[in-house]
């Protein structure tokens, strides 16, 4: 049994140059590591992000402030699930700085399991933007 994954700081999003996305940037640590590790964890705007806020949300409106932190809920709650799922499909085992990459192209395969996972917390995205937002 691998030993479990601990997230001891993250900071983002921030907007990657040339790039439609958002990145986080992990600090993880496993017990047996002699110290952390860095995940740049990258949400893809088009395919993941918009993909959430329209069409399995349907959230739209609000004031550039509420769209904003709407924006900065949504896609730290992807970058969250993104890096459950590479420690699930074992892309963390290993001592060493990695890059997640959008869920898209080669990576495409790890896009179902993110969209059960949207389709799953529907209702309570939902509710923390409206008490979060108030959208």
């Amino acid at each position: 049994m691998k030993d479990s994954l601990s997230i001891l700081n993250v900071s983002g999003p921030y907007r990657e140059p040339r790039e439609p996305v958002f990145s986080y940037d992990y600090s993880i640590q496993r017990s047996d590591w002699p110290t952390a590790n860095s995940v740049r964890i990258k949400v893809s705007i088009p395919d993941e992000f918009d993909y959430l806020k329209n069409k399995i949300l349907a959230v739209s409106g609000g004031s550039p402030g509420q769209q904003l932190r709407v924006t900065q809920l949504l896609s730290r709650r992807i970058a969250d699930r993104k890096l459950q799922i590479a420690d699930e499909q074992s892309m963390l085992l290993e001592r060493r700085d990695v890059m997640i990459d959008p869920f898209t192209g080669p990576l495409l395969h790890l896009f179902a399991p993110l969209e059960a996972w949207m389709s799953e917390q529907k209702a309570s995205l939902r509710q923390e933007v409206r008490e979060q937002v108030g959208l």
